[in-house]
C-alpha cells in the first residue's frame, strides 16, 4: 500500500468518525426490549454495521412480533441515535489529524455510511467537519446496505477514483467485508474490547485508531 497507489480514503462514519456504536447499541436493545424481545445488551453486537432497517428485519426474523413496521421501529432507534450524538457527539482520537493529512497530501475524501442522511448530516454538522469530503454516500436508499459493496462502489464512483486506489476505514466486519467486495485496500479500527478477534484476520491493515493513518499511507 504506498502512497502513489492510494488516491483517495474512505471513512464509515459509525465507529471511525464518530464514537456512536455503543450509542446504537443502547438504543436497539431499548426499543427492541420494549416490543418484548428477550436479547441483551451484547446481542446488539451481532449487528454491528449493518443498515438501521436490515437490523430491524434481523432481529423480526428472530422474534417476531405483532404489529410489525419496519420503518416505525427503525425511526425511533435513529432518533434516540440523533439526539443523543446532536448533545453528546464527540470525535474519535484522531479523526482531525487524519482528515488534516488526507487534505494535505492531495487525496480525495470520501464517506460511505450504512446510516441515514438524517445521522450523517447530525454527525457532520455536530464535528464540523462537512467540508472535508468531496463525496458522501449512505445506503440508505440503496436496495443492499453493507456488507454489499455498492455504497463503496458509489463513493468511489463519486470521487472519480478507481476502487483499487481507493482505501477504505472500518470498525466492523459486515463493513469490512464491503470494502473487501468493492475490490479496496481495507484498514480496521475495531473497537478496543474486539481487536482480539480473529476476523480481522481479512482486512490489509489493523490499527488502533486513525492517528496511523498517516504512517500507514506513508509506507
Amino acid at each position: 500500500m504506498t502512497a502513489p497507489q492510494i488516491q483517495a480514503v474512505i471513512f464509515d462514519m459509525d465507529g471511525i468518525l464518530i464514537d456512536s456504536e455503543p450509542v446504537w447499541q443502547i438504543a436497539e436493545h431499548r426499543v427492541l426490549q420494549s416490543l418484548g424481545l428477550p436479547i441483551n445488551f451484547d446481542d446488539a453486537l451481532q449487528t454491528t454495521g449493518l443498515r438501521i432497517d436490515q437490523v430491524v428485519g434481523y432481529w423480526y426474523q428472530r422474534f417476531p412480533w405483532e404489529n410489525y413496521d419496519n420503518a416505525a421501529v427503525a425511526k425511533a432507534i435513529v432518533d434516540s441515535v440523533v439526539s443523543h450524538i446532536e448533545r453528546h457527539g464527540a470525535p474519535m482520537t484522531g479523526v482531525m489529524e487524519a482528515l488534516e493529512h488526507c487534505r494535505a497530501s492531495g487525496l480525495r475524501i470520501g464517506l460511505a455510511t450504512s446510516s441515514s442522511h438524517a445521522l450523517v448530516d447530525a454527525v457532520l454538522g455536530k464535528l464540523q467537519i462537512g467540508d472535508y469530503f468531496d463525496a458522501v454516500e449512505s445506503a440508505q436508499d440503496l436496495a443492499y446496505g453493507k456488507p454489499h459493496p455498492e455504497v463503496y462502489l458509489n463513493c468511489a464512483h463519486a470521487l472519480g477514483i478507481t476502487p483499487t486506489s481507493c482505501l477504505a476505514i472500518e470498525d466492523s466486519f459486515n463493513g469490512l467485508i464491503a470494502a473487501r467486495a468493492a475490490n479496496m485496500q481495507t484498514l480496521v479500527i475495531p473497537a478496543a474490547s474486539q481487536r482480539h478477534q480473529a476476523q480481522w484476520v481479512i482486512a490489509h491493515s489493523q490499527a488502533d485508531n486513525l492517528l496511523a493513518l498517516p504512517g500507514l499511507l506513508a509506507k
